[in-house]
């Protein structure tokens, strides 16, 4: 904390189903009043090869041994799934042991959708899909068809989602009401007084504690391993001997997780916007500060470059231009036609989240442009709740929740509020923009009620078949280097590089990347290593 088929910082990695909303929802609340001109642009990076003819698609060896199990894990690898109706979907649950280590002991439900294959007589297989965040919602992934995965993918493979985890639709992780996460999410980003960084510290460590004493179980067990082995047995549920992934952004780091864990256990997948498993909380936090500035210069230009730009005509003055205004909200926050104030927090929330896909550019000019031109948030806040899944009457899923309590599982370091000031320099240098932000994003851990052993490591897969990771040039949220370095990692890693702007590589417009997934995934194509787009 993960498009139209992809996932925004602060938290860093964020659920690309986020993205789908905005592009969708925004427009309702930004168009009506911002003018049509916005919506000639939207979609002119959505194209690729939806409709080019594939080879006909192999099907699936049935000559693959069934994979093994541990015999206390027996009941779960041998579940039948119920299947139901919903909508023009199948839907049902999943059951997995709350501890791996105790699996006679809590149990708890995994939402499962899934969407059949549009070409039954052709259908290849399953391809469970995972959207990212972490905390983001496979189920309203998989249930999003062509718009997010393209109509080869759709028609060959039914496209399965699972809300992990403490996620969404499964069993879920809630630590409290909407104005207490009103206040988690809405706390200062860039406290600069000691009374401030005292009020940061007791809301992030109020929050944590609310999580553990609703369900301390869960809040003890959501890390991203234990995720993988969830995935598993989704995967013998399916019936299937082998797994077809598609992972986007954090859903990057539960597919490596999975095939280091299970190698032998994967048919084909593909890691699109990748993030690197041997970074620390501080590296990861640093390269994202600095991802989101080169993301926001990119617009800045692009919006200078169209003209009547409301920032100015000079991209540097531009930038110090939303530094000003974000800065301003501090003592200053915007009024609302809802009545909620824009505040610090939410501002830069409504700026961040339009730097993930090019298309939501023009609405960010419009969103800036009422802001400093008219003294009011409305927009930036619709950008802000999309970001963090909060509807009129509350918050729609508990996706900006479960991120923090996957991310604390799954990474030991924090820096305690009262340090952050020794950090300053080297986050305000990466990212003047937005780089205390991230600074203040290292000590939500540090309050945490659990603490995390996981070290991070290199992720090797030995055996695996070839693993296809992709990664964007100008990516804010997973910057390219981590996709070479998670392809360098990987025994049989195989990069694909997407010269662009934005967030992910696959179903963005460029068609190289498409044919190169769609004839892998469908056809079991390999791609070249180090295919440049």
């Amino acid at each position: 904390m993960t498009s139209p088929s992809a996932p925004p910082p602060a938290p860093p990695r964020r659920s690309t189903t986020r993205i789908v909303a905005a592009v969708a929802l925004v427009l309702v609340v930004v168009l009506v009043g911002g003018g049509l001109a916005a919506w000639a642009t939207l979609g002119a990076d959505s194209g690729g090869s939806d409709d080019a003819p594939l080879a006909t698609p192999p099907k699936p060896s049935s000559t693959v041994a069934a994979p093994s199990y541990p015999s206390e894990l027996a009941k779960f690898y041998t579940q039948k799934l119920d299947w139901k109706n919903c909508d023009s979907d199948q839907c049902t649950h999943l059951t997995v042991p709350l501890d791996y280590a105790h699996p006679h002991g809590r149990t708890i439900e995994l939402a499962v959708l899934r969407a059949p294959a549009t070409r039954r007589g052709e259908r290849v297989g399953q391809l469970v899909v995972d959207p990212g965040g972490p905390g983001g919602s496979a189920v309203d992934y998989a249930s999003s068809g062509a718009f997010t995965f393209g109509g080869p993918l759709t028609r060959y493979f039914d496209i399965v989602g699972m809300d992990p985890r403490g996620v969404g639709r499964s069993t879920p992780l809630e630590c409290g009401d909407t104005e207490q996460v009103d206040e988690f999410v809405g706390v200062d980003p860039d406290p600069d007084t000691p009374a401030e960084v005292k009020d940061f510290d007791r809301v992030n460590r109020e929050f944590g504690q609310r999580c553990l004493t609703r369900d301390a179980g869960l809040t003890r067990h959501m890390s991203t391993i234990e995720a993988a082995k969830d995935m598993d047995i989704l995967r013998a549920a399916l019936g299937e001997r082998q797994l077809d992934y598609l992972g986007a952004s954090y859903g990057t780091l539960l597919g490596a997780t999975y095939a280091d864990l299970f190698p032998h256990n994967i048919r084909r997948m593909v890691l699109d916007g990748a993030l690197d498993p041997t970074l620390t909380n501080e590296q990861l936090n640093l390269g994202q500060s600095r991802g989101f500035e080169t993301a926001l210069t990119a617009y800045v230009q692009y919006c200078v470059d169209r003209g009547d730009c409301v920032l100015g005509d000079d991209v540097d003055a531009a930038k110090q231009h939303i530094r000003q205004l974000l800065d301003s909200l501090d003592s200053k926050p915007l009024p609302t036609s809802s009545g909620r104030p824009l505040t610090e927090s939410l501002g830069r929330f409504g700026v961040v989240l339009p730097l993930y896909v090019k298309t939501l550019w023009p609405i960010l000019s419009i969103a800036l442009s009422q802001a400093i031109e008219d003294g009011r948030g409305d927009q930036l806040l619709a950008l802000a709740d999309q970001y963090t899944a909060r509807g009129p009457e509350g918050y729609n899923s508990n996706e900006f929740t479960a991120y923090w309590a996957v991310s604390c599982l799954d990474y030991p370091d924090s820096v305690p509020g009262a340090q952050m000031p020794s950090k300053f320099k080297e986050f305000d240098d990466a990212s003047p923009t937005f780089g205390r932000l991230f600074v203040y994003d290292l000590a939500k851990c540090a309050d945490w009620p659990v603490k995390s052993t996981h070290k991070p490591a290199p992720i090797h897969a030995p055996g695996a078949p070839p693993i296809v990771v992709i990664g964007t040039t100008r990516d804010p949220a997973t910057p390219y280097i981590w996709a070479k370095a998670l392809a360098s990692q990987l025994d049989s890693g195989r990069l694909i590089s997407r010269d662009g702007d934005g967030h992910t590589g696959y179903h963005q417009g460029n068609q190289c990347v498409d044919d190169a997934v769609q004839h892998y995934l469908v056809g079991g194509t390999v791609p070249q290593d180090n295919l440049s787009c």
